[in-house]
C-alpha cells in the first residue's frame, strides 16, 4: 500500500475532478516548475523563440551569455511513495566543447552526455552551482540532469516528501497548500 494514498492532500492534488471550494482551482497531478532563463541572464524574459542582445543569445533551450554557454535541462525529483517525479526545468552552465557536442546531436541524432553546473537556484535546495551529469538519448529531448553533490543530489536520491513538494511549490511562488485542504 502506498502511504501517500492515505493523505487527502495527495488525493486532491491528483484528482482531476477535485475543485477547491475557495477558488475553483483544480490540479490533476504533480505540477512541474521551470526557469525561463539562466539566473545570470540580465536582458529580461525571452520574447518569442529567440532573443539576441549584442553577442548574448537566448532561445527556449540554448543560451550564450558573455562568453558562457548554457543548456536547458530537466532535473527529476522523485516523490517518496509515488511512482512519479516532479520535474524542474533549469539551466546548466557547460563548457564550450560540451555545448558544441550537444549541438552536434541535432545533425547526427546521437546520444549526448556531458557535465555542467546548475545555473538556477531551486528554492529550498541550497544548490548554488551544483555539479550535474547530463544525458539525452538524442536532440529531440532535453538533457536529463543528475546532481552529483549537495542537497540537490540528496533530494534526487531520497526523494521529496509530500510536505517537501508542497513547500517547494510555495517557495517557487505557487503555494497550493491552502487549496488542498478541502
Amino acid at each position: 500500500m502506498n502511504l501517500l494514498d492515505l493523505d487527502a492532500r495527495w488525493k486532491r492534488l491528483n484528482d482531476p475532478d477535485y475543485v477547491c471550494p475557495c477558488c475553483g482551482r483544480s490540479f490533476g497531478g504533480v505540477i512541474d516548475i521551470g526557469f525561463e532563463e539562466p539566473e545570470d541572464w540580465p536582458h529580461g524574459p525571452l520574447q518569442g523563440e529567440d532573443m539576441t542582445v549584442g553577442e548574448d543569445r537566448l532561445t527556449p533551450d540554448l543560451c550564450r551569455l558573455m562568453g558562457r554557454y548554457f543548456l536547458r535541462v530537466t532535473l527529476p525529483l522523485p516523490i517518496r511513495g509515488a511512482s512519479e517525479a516532479m520535474n524542474v526545468s533549469l539551466w546548466a552552465e557547460v563548457a564550450r566543447d560540451t555545448f558544441d557536442a550537444y549541438l552536434d546531436t541535432f545533425d547526427s541524432g546521437a546520444a549526448f552526455t556531458g557535465e555542467g553546473l546548475s545555473a538556477n537556484t531551486v528554492p529550498g535546495l541550497d544548490n548554488d552551482a551544483t555539479p550535474l551529469a547530463l544525458e539525452a538519448a538524442n536532440a529531440s529531448q532535453r538533457p536529463v540532469a543528475k546532481a552529483l553533490d549537495g542537497p540537490m543530489a540528496e533530494t534526487q536520491a531520497e526523494g521529496l516528501s509530500l510536505d517537501d513538494l508542497l513547500d517547494l511549490y510555495a517557495a517557487s511562488g505557487n503555494d497550493i497548500r491552502p487549496h488542498l485542504k478541502g
